[in-house]
């Protein structure tokens, strides 16, 4: 798995965010994050910070964007959270994960349990973000 900084998209950042728990890239329409190993993901100690900075960077809540989840690392997510994302009217025009592990797929089945629309899977960043920039269709 390859890191944004690591490709030639990088250049394209508009925005980058670092935390203590991980990284954020924001493009033109696409957001990725890049969360560090070992850390248990949740909206009260990460999501909503990250949901906030951006929200407030670009002015929007989110209908708009791609957020891609770039799981070069392994760690946890606490799936049910995505309803507290929902709760505070954000959205997304898509949500898209890259992982190539049985960790991260695992991951991704418990979200889907709580996430309202289709999550895209990809086993590579370069095919996510090519798929995120060609889509201007909203992800359903």
């Amino acid at each position: 798995m390859i890191r944004v900084k690591d490709t030639e998209f990088y250049k394209e950042v508009i925005k980058e965010l670092n935390y203590a728990f991980g990284d954020v890239y924001v493009f033109k329409g696409i957001v990725i994050s890049e969360i560090k190993g070992g850390i248990n993901f949740t909206w009260d100690e990460h999501a909503k910070q990250i949901v906030e900075d951006i929200s407030c960077y670009l002015g929007t809540d989110g209908t708009n964007i791609i957020y891609i989840s770039n799981r070069i690392n392994s760690y946890s997510v606490t799936p049910q959270d995505w309803l507290k994302f929902f709760k505070f009217n954000y959205g997304l025009k898509g949500y898209y994960v890259v992982t190539n592990t049985n960790q991260g797929n695992l991951n991704t089945t418990f979200e889907r349990l709580f996430f309202k629309n289709k999550i895209k899977k990809f086993t590579s960043l370069y095919e996510a973000i090519n798929s995120a920039k060609s889509n201007s269709e909203e992800v359903v």
